[in-house]
């Protein structure tokens, strides 16, 4: 088997816990934040797992990570 590629713009955006799981950041923290609440905004700073349905696709991407 010759070695597969790693997605470089996954790879910037996801990464794996120590559990296994693959994390994200949030949207919706880019503009316009002056009409979004602090709460609102300090949720999504939070970072996320990705969730299970999509989680195989982003393997594929990040074969080594």
């Amino acid at each position: 088997m010759p070695k597969l590629k790693t997605n470089r713009g996954a790879a910037k955006r996801f990464k794996k816990t120590g559990s296994g799981k693959i994390v994200r950041r949030k949207a919706y923290l880019r503009h316009q934040l002056s009409c979004k609440t602090r709460k609102q905004k300090r949720h999504l700073r939070a970072d996320a797992v990705v969730d299970a349905a999509n989680a195989p696709a982003i393997r594929k991407l990040l074969p080594y990570i």
